[in-house]
């Protein structure tokens, strides 16, 4: 099957900017440096949250955005999405009238980079996800997941400074989105889920970052029940992904791997 859906448009010159710079030799050279733009998004009439971002798949974001911050619980709610470039937002309109003063008032900082939060919401949303335990993995699907996911030109690959978020099914990458801060890679795919109504239970979700708090939640959230990182982890990532029962691998780099839970989705080889 095809690989790569979506992937990184380094292409698209609209992400980044040459800037000059001294290198070791003392050398002025033009270096490229990732874009970081201000999207401001509304729910309805209502100021929601100023994201920074690369500027790519605004909608996907938005959508994502809101549906990981309980907000949105489908995409049928939306009526109508207007993105306006210039002004540097955008507006989700929904079907039926929303406030959400007091949700936006309650929330929790996690340790994502930049700005990511989560809404104590979300802690008892999970409560009621159950997550496919009959789907297996083998460690040689995850040795060329992982490959084929680092080899793929990348903004990150050409720039850096950005971190990329990728919808996998078995040894398949199928949708790789990037940005500056982690979180809006994950809300990216939350939206293209939620828009694209994907089934999510037989698919795992790969992270170029450590695996927080945040990272856990919204996977779980999202009803993928494999978690995948080159990174690192932290313990309340590893006790709630216990709890859940959710597959969390992290230092997954060439045939080395961690597995912190759900062992028993991987396949038994000989």
């Amino acid at each position: 099957m095809t690989d790569f859906l979506i992937k990184p448009n380094i292409k698209n010159k609209s992400l980044y900017k040459f800037k000059k710079a001294v290198n070791e030799n003392n050398e002025t050279v033009n270096i490229p440096v990732i874009e970081e733009k201000p999207l401001t998004l509304y729910l309805n009439n209502q100021e929601i949250v100023t994201m920074m971002t690369i500027g790519d798949y605004p909608d996907f974001l938005s959508i994502g955005y809101l549906f990981n911050q309980g907000m949105l619980k489908s995409y049928e709610e939306i009526k109508k999405i207007e993105y306006h470039q210039d002004l540097k937002t955008i507006i989700i309109r929904t079907k039926n009238k929303t406030n959400f003063e007091k949700k936006l008032k309650k929330k929790i900082n996690t340790s994502g980079c930049a700005q990511g939060t989560v809404f104590g919401d979300l802690y008892d949303e999970i409560e009621k996800v159950k997550l496919n335990k009959k789907i297996k993995i083998s460690h040689q699907q995850l040795i060329d997941l992982s490959k084929k996911i680092n080899i793929e030109p990348s903004l990150y690959l050409q720039v850096g400074a950005i971190h990329g978020c990728v919808l996998c099914e078995e040894d398949r990458p199928l949708y790789y989105f990037e940005d500056v801060g982690r979180h809006n890679a994950v809300d990216k795919i939350a939206g293209l889920i939620l828009k694209k109504k994907i089934n999510t239970e037989k698919m795992s979700f790969y992270t170029t970052g450590r695996l927080t708090s945040e990272m856990v939640l919204k996977c779980i959230k999202m009803g993928i029940p494999i978690l995948l990182s080159r990174s690192g982890f932290t313990s309340w990532a590893v006790e709630i992904a216990r709890k859940k029962e959710l597959t969390m691998i992290g230092r997954l780099r060439g045939k080395r791997m961690s597995i912190l839970s759900g062992k028993f989705r991987l396949k038994n080889e000989k």
